[in-house]
């Protein structure tokens, strides 16, 4: 009789606890929600992923609100500030577009606007040797090596680094950097375009209108400039690379002898003169000096009768 009046009471309970969870429940699902206002500012963003070079168009931006707390660097609650502005930097969906991810208002778009100050874009011709099979593709960098004599015709070849660490801008009229890295697929083209500075520019310039030009890809961690000082055709046989030769030292010129100067002979001094008056007469009479003027002994047989 105990052990039934003791069942009786916890299974009352637990019925009582179970009727009172569920009106707990039932009670918090018909509360209202509660949001909680939260300040925010316009911010242009990309409707889709956006390529490098592409002019930006209504099409490709809407507005999105942002809190403000948090403002974003450069950037833009007009659209119509950035039509017609080339993008410089690639732009995933629903990112941000600042001001420092296009170009400016009238740089336009397409390769110009990629191009740093003092940096110049130069294009080479290439083949699938040349272009490293095609992979040779936007965003990697290269060192261009150039080809002289017996490659082109010459008696004796020379290889030799003429650029080192060059970005690669362009494959063809490809410069989406983004793509290429994302598909990592080989690029087949005959034109490659390279970032270099005004004199490596130069450089290239002149590997290609005297030898021959080779792409060499690299790691893009490594940043090292290539130290090489090139290698002959001699060196593949098994022979040292003769050292450059060095200039022949031009000869001294022969040091001119001159001539003593010989001092002019003194002038003979002044003879001495007398002055005589005689009467009316005034008369000046050098004064004879003994051993100029002594007289010659006139042996006896010699002297006249008087």
């Amino acid at each position: 009789m105990k052990q039934q009046r003791t069942l009786i009471v916890m299974l009352v309970a637990v019925a009582t606890a179970g009727v009172a969870a569920f009106g707990v429940y039932q009670a918090i699902q018909r509360m209202p929600v509660r949001q909680v206002e939260m300040e925010t500012v316009p911010v242009v963003v990309a409707k889709h992923a956006i390529a490098v070079g592409t002019r930006l168009t209504t099409d490709d931006l809407l507005v999105a609100a942002y809190p403000a707390r948090t403002p974003v660097p450069g950037a833009v609650a007009d659209p119509a500030t950035l039509v017609d502005r080339g993008v410089i930097v690639p732009i995933g969906e629903h990112e941000p577009v600042t001001l420092t991810r296009v170009a400016g208002p009238e740089s336009g778009a397409g390769l110009s606007p990629i191009i740093p100050a003092g940096m110049r874009a130069i294009s080479v011709r290439v083949n699938e040797v040349v272009g490293v099979a095609g992979f040779v593709v936007p965003g990697t960098r290269v060192d261009v090596l150039v080809t002289f004599g017996s490659a082109t015709g010459g008696s004796d070849g020379v290889a030799r680094v003429v650029v080192s660490n060059a970005q690669v801008l362009t494959a063809g009229t490809r410069f989406d950097q983004e793509k290429a890295r994302t598909d990592n697929k080989p690029i087949p083209t005959s034109v490659v375009t390279l970032l270099v500075s005004p004199e490596d520019a130069q450089r290239v310039a002149l590997a290609a209108a005297e030898g021959r030009i080779t792409l060499t890809l690299r790691n893009p961690l490594d940043n090292a400039p290539t130290e090489s000082a090139g290698i002959r055709a001699g060196g593949l046989m098994g022979n040292p690379t003769p050292p450059p030769v060095a200039p022949a030292p031009k000869p001294k010129p022969a040091p001119v002898a001159v001539a003593p100067v010989v001092p002019p002979p003194p002038p003979p001094p002044a003879p001495y003169t007398v002055e005589a008056i005689r009467g009316a007469k005034r008369t000046t009479e050098p004064v004879k000096n003994e051993t100029e003027e002594k007289p010659r002994d006139v042996p006896p047989s010699e002297e006249k009768p008087q």
